[in-house]
């Protein structure tokens, strides 16, 4: 059970070369994903006025967060797994997949790679403003959580069933563009609610650089709920402890 293979991993862990370049890895993948994913609504923002929540926004967005975190996974793969997100990271530590010293490198590395993306285009644009994630009007924190839960859920299940399950075969070469388009569709679906962040990193870079915190912990709870409970889902029903072997960090 995937239980039973977590692991919190040694000190000398963090200060390894690979651990190292690992983390560089998901901070410049962080970077790639949120300066196109973040930039896209203000550039949306600026050419019409009327916001990234009309539907032609809200398709830009998807299909920007899509195709930027197709690329981002996709640079990051061979060396730190690619997870571009700290649910996914913590969806691998629940599974067994990574230790949670190193799972913690990636998260700072991402969070970092999140801040740095948003003080760029900040400047970049001559201080426009990188607008935090909000919940639309009508919308509760708990709708929004459930929301947040669900397509998170959605997400790591795609990462696992197509990166992760040693059973993969050749599904594994199309496992960034899967996973890119399984958050653009979660945007068509839960953009207008409450942005459909599915990424703790992703939400944080824009709440530091505006200093906007209204229902933060929205974007972190539900994020991390859903990803352990699809890690748990996939490894306990399809991979087993019959036919699972532990994958490389190379791997994953």
């Amino acid at each position: 059970m995937a239980i039973q293979r977590i692991a919190i991993g040694t000190p000398q862990e963090a200060s390894q070369p690979d651990a190292m370049r690992a983390a560089l890895a998901e901070f410049f993948s962080m970077l790639i994903f949120v300066f196109a994913g973040e930039g896209s609504g203000m550039a949306f923002n600026k050419l019409t006025d009327s916001g990234s929540t009309t539907p032609s926004g809200l398709v830009a967005a998807a299909l920007a967060h899509a195709f930027g975190l197709f690329v981002a996974v996709s640079v990051g793969a061979n060396i730190s797994g690619g997870h571009v997100n700290p649910a996914v990271t913590f969806g691998a530590f629940i599974g067994g997949n990574i230790t949670l010293l190193r799972g913690i490198l990636y998260w700072i590395a991402q969070c970092l790679g999140s801040v740095v993306a948003c003080l760029l285009l900040k400047f970049a644009t001559g201080g426009l403003e990188t607008s935090a994630f909000s919940l639309s009007s009508g919308v509760s924190a708990w709708n929004a959580l459930v929301f947040e839960i669900v397509m998170t859920f959605g997400l790591v299940y795609t990462v696992y069933a197509t990166a992760v399950d040693p059973k993969k075969g050749n599904i594994g070469i199309v496992a960034p563009l899967a996973i890119g388009f399984i958050v653009g569709a979660n945007i068509l679906a839960g953009g207008a609610f409450d942005g459909a962040s599915m990424n703790p990193a992703v939400s944080f870079g824009p709440a530091v650089v505006s200093w906007s915190w209204d229902n933060h912990w929205v974007y972190w709870l539900g994020p991390l709920v859903g990803a352990a409970v699809a890690a748990l889902v996939y490894d306990t029903i399809f991979i087993g402890n019959s036919t699972h072997e532990p994958l490389s960090t190379n791997d994953f």
